[in-house]
């Protein structure tokens, strides 16, 4: 992707992009939808984690999944009452044309008729069914190794990779959910989690916590 961003989009108003998230979707929602598609996705953030931990989730103020960039399509024809909004670099392009998608990685689905955001997509760098991680493209696994499933099917992200992405600007709800984690990870997941903060963000104060 290139850093320079198409003409045109918005600014959206902090508290107003708050009061159009309300009705985010849950993951079971999306699950519903997605339903058989061909394409491998996963929620992922702190839904992911809740879906880990399993038991009553914390409050979310949005709903994100993961999806290949090239399985986009296959995500978006399942949806086809509503409209797809790109974002990047705090701007929303409405209607996700071909130029700001092709910039961006950030995909948030739009009810039309209400203006609410319901769900947003990542589309992620890959190579055929190996995932590629955009902060560090070292990183690589397959698909099948990180994503798991709860008990009635739902696809996440593991709990490693969740906090890895959580790790680069941690806010106090990111601490909270590495604290609520922590306990719950194995020994590997540890090991797997400490070498990669090592490698993207070495130094990180979360290190020293894992290798308790």
């Amino acid at each position: 992707m290139t850093e320079v961003l198409p003409p045109g989009g918005i600014v959206p108003d902090a508290e107003e992009l708050d009061a159009r998230w309300a009705d985010a979707w849950r993951p079971e929602q999306v699950a519903e939808r997605l339903d058989g598609v061909g394409t491998p996705w996963c929620v992922v953030a702190g839904w992911a984690l809740d879906l880990f931990r399993g038991g009553r989730p914390r409050p979310h103020g949005d709903l994100e999944i993961a999806v290949p960039a090239a399985g986009f399509p296959q995500i978006r024809d399942r949806f086809a009452e509503y409209v797809w909004d790109a974002v990047g670099s705090g701007r929303i392009w409405a209607g996700a044309g071909p130029e700001p998608l092709a910039v961006t990685y950030q995909t948030w689905l739009r009810d039309p008729a209400s203006g609410q955001f319901l769900f947003d997509v990542f589309r992620e760098p890959h190579e055929d069914g190996t995932w590629i991680c955009r902060r560090d493209v070292r990183l690589r696994l397959p698909y099948d190794t990180i994503v798991e499933r709860t008990a009635d099917g739902i696809p996440y992200l593991v709990p490693e990779l969740v906090l890895l992405f959580k790790a680069k600007a941690v806010r106090p709800k990111d601490q909270a959910d590495f604290d609520r984690v922590l306990p719950l990870l194995s020994r590997a997941r540890r090991v797997f989690l400490g070498e990669w903060l090592e490698r993207v963000h070495p130094g990180h104060p979360w290190s020293a916590e894992l290798a308790r």
